[in-house]
């Protein structure tokens, strides 16, 4: 005959379910993972009631007693609350009075939180100002206590349901330490908090639901936003991607970001340590709140990012966040100090050595991911994706210092303050150009010339103030149009302004204009009156803008110290010029090469 199974009988079921919602409870898991529950027929049950709790954390239950699961989840969460508000910290002269005032404030609690079901046994409904238990003590000790309220505790009729004769020993999960309730019961709360908000955000259906435990990146992202102000704005507006598969076809060894899609990928068979990943997380956010996307400028794009890197991770180590991940990432010491624009002209001198080195992402290849796309610019986004990272790392800064959180290094502190203010107009860094190289010219008085207010007193002369000097001495400059196809008439109108208003502003005369584009043809000077007036184009071929140099930097009549202003859409091949020069761009292109000169984006 088959063997009949042994199952348990309702009562211990029901018991055991309690029991195992009180571990799942957030507020009351950290109590009830350090507790002791008995359920004997040997032990000292209250024979009249439901069970008690001990000093040392030991609560015993009724072996025969019959309740539904919510009763023994009140009667449970009672006991727990015992230990977690401090009621065995105090012991009055009538113990029974005190563990009255305890248990009316333990049940208020409760039904605040809605744990539960009180026993049909046990009075719940009372008519008291509750404010704590100390109040409730001496408003018992001055009136009595009345009647009703021996049946709130769940140890029986006038029975106190809290134990301070224990001869039990602490549990094994102390070693001999008394524990610290109180501070487990806060630890609870923060759990309900933590997960309050993880249900208003819609990852979990309630706080008593079951999540997926966090991965090293995932834990990462939320010590950042709930422990690091400076970084946590900025994580909490990526989403993290953690896909082997995904990862191994966008060729990431370890991690890249996307600062288009907002995305950062963490490839989860890298193998770092929890430490590790918190270094690689803000390595990558960096990249992102310090716009090195962004700053990249026609540079080229892997070298730029292994110049980046080591600014990066020299800056991550000196502020210890997480550890340096042991695998062959760019760290010199020597080039502490030093900017990425500056790390990337020693890295151009010899490139064959830079191009061999690995970044998060791997060999040969940056872990700033950009989808072919030049900048930061995202049409589904209301707000440039570039002044998000700028804010947030404004904000972060603000709060990193004023919560004191720790050493920052003054070289990433300047570079967010610098990105945090406002973009100079590319008109005003147009004038401050021309400024340097046209100083405003000094009038002097001469009585060789009648002023104009002579009439007025024709007995007193009155001289005139007149430019000292010649006004066409060297006081010129050289204007390279690009007037190939890919050129925009709007473009070349609105550069051509500007250059005339600020000549007629600053006193220049003339300006040699050369139009070029398969071939250079050269206009000869023109005025700024002539230049704000219509200019006939000439060419609209292809862009080879060599030529026109060639013929600027040796033409007979043009200064040697005159500068030249150069106006192309980028579309061109690398260009060499030997005197002073500087670039007229639309936003949004850059130059094939890395310019020697200042770089004007045109809005």
């Amino acid at each position: 005959m088959p063997k009949k199974t042994k199952t348990a009988d309702p009562a211990t079921k029901q018991v055991n379910e309690a029991i195992q919602y009180i571990s799942d409870h957030p507020i009351l898991s950290p109590l009830s993972s350090r507790v002791r529950i008995i359920r004997q027929e040997s032990s000292p049950y209250p024979e009249a009631g439901w069970a008690k709790v001990t000093l040392r954390g030991t609560i015993y239950l009724h072996p025969k007693r019959r309740g539904e699961t919510s009763e023994w989840i009140y009667v449970l969460a009672h006991c727990l609350l015992h230990l977690g508000l401090g009621h065995f910290k105090v012991k009055h002269e009538k113990p029974h009075y005190w563990n009255a005032a305890c248990d009316v404030y333990v049940a208020r609690f409760l039904q605040d939180l809605k744990i539960g079901t009180p026993p049909a046994d046990m009075e719940t409904r009372f008519d008291l100002p509750v404010r704590d238990e100390q109040q409730l003590y001496s408003y018992f000790m001055e009136r009595g206590l009345p009647p009703a309220l021996n049946f709130v505790g769940t140890a029986g009729p006038s029975v106190g349901d809290m134990e301070y004769n224990d001869k039990e020993s602490y549990s094994y999960h102390y070693s001999g330490k008394e524990p610290d309730w109180e501070a487990y019961l806060a630890k609870g709360l923060a759990n309900a908090v933590t997960r309050a908000v993880s249900v208003a955000g819609g990852h979990l259906d309630s706080i008593t639901s079951e999540s997926a435990s966090l991965t090293a990146a995932a834990r990462a992202k939320r010590w950042f936003i709930d422990h690091y102000p400076l970084l946590g704005a900025l994580a909490a507006g990526f989403k993290l991607i953690e896909d082997a598969q995904l990862c191994q076809r966008l060729q990431i060894s370890i991690a890249a970001i996307n600062v288009v899609d907002q995305v950062i990928y963490m490839n989860p068979s890298a193998g770092l340590t929890d430490d590790e990943t918190l270094f690689v997380m803000a390595h990558e956010l960096l990249h992102a709140g310090l716009q090195h996307h962004e700053r990249c400028m026609g540079r080229d794009h892997y070298l730029w990012n292994i110049a980046c890197d080591y600014v990066i991770n020299l800056w991550l180590v000196e502020m210890k966040i997480g550890e340096y991940p042991r695998v062959g990432l760019m760290l010199d010491p020597e080039l502490k100090g030093l900017s990425a624009e500056s790390i990337y002209d020693r890295m151009v001198a010899d490139i064959r050595v830079y191009r061999k080195l690995a970044t998060l992402r791997g060999n040969g290849l940056g872990d700033i991911l950009d989808n072919g796309s030049p900048g930061f610019r995202d049409a589904r986004e209301g707000q440039r994706l570039d002044d998000f990272c700028r804010n947030a790392m404004q904000q972060g800064l603000i709060y990193h210092e004023e919560q004191s959180r720790g050493y920052l290094p003054f070289g990433l502190v300047e570079e967010i303050r610098a990105l945090g203010q406002p973009p100079i107009k590319w008109d005003v860094e147009l004038a401050r150009w021309f400024d340097h190289y046209f100083t405003p010219l000094e009038k002097k008085r001469t009585y060789s010339r009648v002023s104009r207010r002579q009439s007025s007193t024709p007995d007193i002369p009155r001289p005139l103030w007149v430019d000292s000097g010649s006004a066409e001495d060297g006081r010129t400059f050289g204007v390279i149009l690009d007037t190939s196809g890919s050129m925009d008439k709007k473009l070349l109108a609105k550069c051509l302004g500007a250059i005339a208003s600020y000549s007629a502003a600053r006193d220049v005369p003339m300006a040699r204009i050369i139009f070029c584009d398969a071939a250079p043809y050269d206009a000869g000077y023109m005025s700024p009156d002539l230049i704000s007036d219509r200019v006939k184009v000439k060419g609209r071929g292809g862009t080879i803008l060599q030529p026109a140099i060639d013929l600027l930097e040796r033409a007979e009549d043009f200064p040697k110290n005159g500068p030249i202003l150069i106006i192309t859409d980028g579309e061109c091949d690398r260009l060499r010029v030997k005197r002073d020069h500087a670039y007229l761009l639309p936003k949004g292109k850059h130059l094939p090469f890395y310019p020697k000169g200042p770089v004007f984006r045109i809005d």
